[in-house]
């Protein structure tokens, strides 16, 4: 591989750019498809090599671990689950660092904790390298839709390095400062979506226990005063009774979790938002967990007694 120079950072193209690309799942498989479909070399690594089939079938190359993608790649990108996760991609015996090239830029795409994204930028520069935070919103519409909101931390020389590869995937990109802005933004983003989370499931509730027709009234009120993604791309789904995943409940739990400890430590109340968090610890106690947001409304219905909930007419 053609090693990057320390403190000169190119603009990524396909021509020469090779990319490690590190978590095949809901959302992570659909964005590496647009980044091979766009010409890009990339190498692939899951710990379940079946979700990663699909990629390798078109294009893609097969790495048996992330210092291994780390070592043939320009850029590296990282789209796992939890916090633990991406703590052994980047810092386990056979993580990241233990494969990074010199001048090598790290993008973290998961959501996870500021103090995290800034400790993986410390020991990048520690290498010689660049690290870049960049969590995304818009669930698994956005990443097969390529629309992507992409909320990013770090360097602005490496940020402006990668943007050819995040317009790729997203169409909202804003820089939002140094390292561990883009997770407390994608902390502000997810405090916005459980208070809406909350109010449309409960809309959803009123509308069918006063004998409404659920799908005419979101045709009002969907482009109205409270038009939001939720409604427009989840109520149809909690309609015909669809809780598969966009975006897991266990996942929004553990941001959910962050936000929470990152305004205790700010010494910040968010009372909403801790009831929003109860309510979703709910759900995955009655065994939803892997299922998609939208599932809140069943707990909201077991709360209400109404088991067999709104249904599309």
């Amino acid at each position: 591989m053609e090693a990057l120079e320390k403190g000169s950072v190119r603009v990524c193209d396909p021509t020469w750019t090779q990319i490690g690309w590190i978590g095949t799942g809901v959302m992570g498989s659909a964005m590496c498809g647009h980044l091979l479909a766009a010409g890009y070399a990339v190498t692939v690594f899951n710990r379940t090599r079946a979700k990663a089939r699909p990629l390798l079938e078109s294009g893609a190359r097969w790495a048996d671990s992330p210092a291994q993608a780390a070592a043939s790649s320009h850029v590296v990108v990282t789209m796992v689950g939890f916090p633990d996760d991406v703590r052994e991609v980047y810092f386990g015996s056979n993580g990241i660092f233990t494969g990074v090239q010199e001048g090598a830029i790290l993008v973290d795409m998961t959501t996870t904790e500021p103090r995290l994204a800034q400790s993986i930028e410390e020991e990048a520069r520690r290498r010689g390298a660049y690290a870049l935070d960049a969590p995304v919103s818009g669930g698994d519409v956005g990443a097969r839709q390529a629309t992507l909101s992409i909320m990013v931390g770090g360097d602005a020389a490496a940020f402006r390095a990668v943007r050819p590869l995040l317009e790729i995937l997203g169409k909202n990109i804003v820089h939002q400062g140094p390292a561990g802005s883009g997770q407390n933004a994608k902390m502000a983003n997810q405090i916005v979506i459980a208070g809406t989370m909350i109010g449309v499931c409960e809309s959803l509730l009123y509308a069918v226990r006063a004998g409404l027709d659920p799908e005419k009234v979101l045709q009002s009120i969907g482009s109205g005063a409270a038009a939001c993604w939720a409604l427009a791309n989840l109520v149809p789904r909690m309609m015909r009774r669809d809780f598969e995943p966009g975006f897991y409940v266990e996942h929004f739990i553990k941001d959910m979790g962050i936000a929470l400890k990152e305004a205790q430590r700010m010494n910040l109340s968010l009372p909403g938002l801790a009831l929003v968090h109860q309510l979703y610890v709910a759900v995955q106690a009655q065994g939803h967990g892997r299922k998609g947001t939208q599932a809140l409304l069943l707990a909201l219905e077991s709360l209400a007694g109404a088991p067999n909930g709104p249904k599309a007419g």
